[in-house]
């Protein structure tokens, strides 16, 4: 099993909306691929909660039965296609992926 965890600081404004916003769309784009392709296991978009702690903004924790399905979800052309706006509402990204 692959685990790919992504975090995203965001800007404060992009995209003619303020971070709050974005974080929403983001995550709503983010909950669209939960079962984009077969071998994602777990797949979870969380929002950093007001009042907590957090250096990040948005968070994806997710499970893959192996590198092929994690191939497979980054290649997919629906998450191709957020990119471009993830990249611009982004002020820093950090990604780890580890084998269990």
């Amino acid at each position: 099993m692959l685990k790919h965890i992504v975090m995203w600081k965001l800007k404060d404004h992009a995209e003619g909306a303020d971070k709050a916003t974005n974080a929403r769309k983001m995550k709503a784009m983010l909950d669209g691929c939960r079962k984009l392709v077969p071998g994602i296991r777990t797949f979870e978009t969380v929002i950093a909660q007001p009042g907590l702690e957090a250096t990040y903004d948005v968070i994806l924790y997710s499970e893959f039965d192996d590198k092929a399905a994690l191939d497979a979800y980054q290649e997919h052309p629906e998450h191709v296609a957020m990119k471009p706006f993830i990249g611009a509402i982004r002020e820093a990204r950090q990604c780890m992926d580890y084998e269990i």
